[in-house]
């Protein structure tokens, strides 16, 4: 049976079709994750659902728990994540309402954020030149055409801190580095879902134009909610495409990405941490 979750925000868990609805509660080694997860059966495929701020939206950025979010993922048997995340839009050719299937990241958080498992007395490098799976990108790419979505294939997101938006010196710093969107979130988050051997794909849901484009009408909230609203009902849309379309046997690098990253003496690694981490790296020790 395949699983798949879905990090984003409130109301994605209730996706029409969505049967056998429960609400989970997960306990991690790392706390507890932004909320109860939603799991559900879509066809014959489990579906997890995670509200990334919890619900009501009662955490910032840099307050959500990535990694016991992954961690309950992982517990829960999720092997393919898609997170949706709305994004501003960093150049002319993404306008609100348009999709970005995400291809790499740059990290402009401040190392606030607990961005590995591999800590408290292991040391693991992981391969992060190609930061999401391919093959589930190429999977997101073709729901969203199917759902009718303007989208993009590829683009780079950079991770901002937060909670504050860029100053415009900054987003037109940002531009001329060639991103293509802006956000707060993906950054631990696929980081973490490589360690956990997750594949991981981003649905980037443009909103606005960050503050470096200028036009003769401002931009709102009201305008930036409703498309939200529209974008929300689009990543459904683009969701239930997927979810056939994902391959039930996984044939990338993802389900072995951590094989080679420990580099502490197996010897060397306490009890407590080799309890805590068991679930990622049990199988290598």
């Amino acid at each position: 049976m395949k699983v798949v979750g879905v990090i984003g925000g409130s109301g994605l868990y209730e996706m029409e079709g969505l049967v056998d609805v429960k609400s989970v509660k997960v306990d991690t080694p790392f706390g507890d994750p932004s909320d109860e997860y939603i799991t559900g059966m879509l066809g014959d495929t489990k579906m997890i659902f995670l509200p990334r701020h919890g619900r009501g939206h009662r955490f910032n950025p840099s307050e959500v728990n990535y990694r016991a979010n992954i961690y309950g993922m992982k517990k829960l048997g999720a092997e393919w994540i898609i997170s949706v995340s709305a994004v501003g839009s960093m150049k002319e050719n993404i306008a609100p309402g348009h999709i970005v299937i995400v291809d790499q990241f740059v990290d402009r958080t401040l190392g606030s954020r607990a961005n590995s498992f591999f800590t408290n007395g292991i040391v693991g490098h992981v391969e992060f030149a190609e930061p999401v799976c391919g093959n589930l990108s190429k999977t997101l790419y073709g729901a969203a055409q199917k759902a009718g979505a303007t989208v993009h294939m590829g683009g780079t997101y950079i991770c901002i801190e937060g909670p504050q938006f860029s100053t415009r010196a900054e987003s037109n710093i940002y531009r001329s580095w060639g991103v293509d969107v802006i956000g707060m979130t993906n950054i631990p988050e696929a980081k973490l879902a490589r360690e956990a051997e997750i594949c991981y794909s981003t649905v980037a849901l443009s909103t606005d134009y960050d503050c470096w484009h200028t036009t003769e009408e401002s931009v709102t909230v009201e305008m930036v909610l409703e498309t939200i609203k529209n974008n929300v009902a689009m990543a459904k849309a683009i969701i239930k495409n997927a979810i056939p379309a994902i391959a039930g046997k996984r044939e990338c690098k993802c389900p072995t990405a951590i094989k080679y990253a420990v580099i502490t003496d197996k010897s060397r690694i306490n009890g407590k941490t080799k309890e805590d981490l068991s679930l990622l790296i049990g199988k290598y020790l």
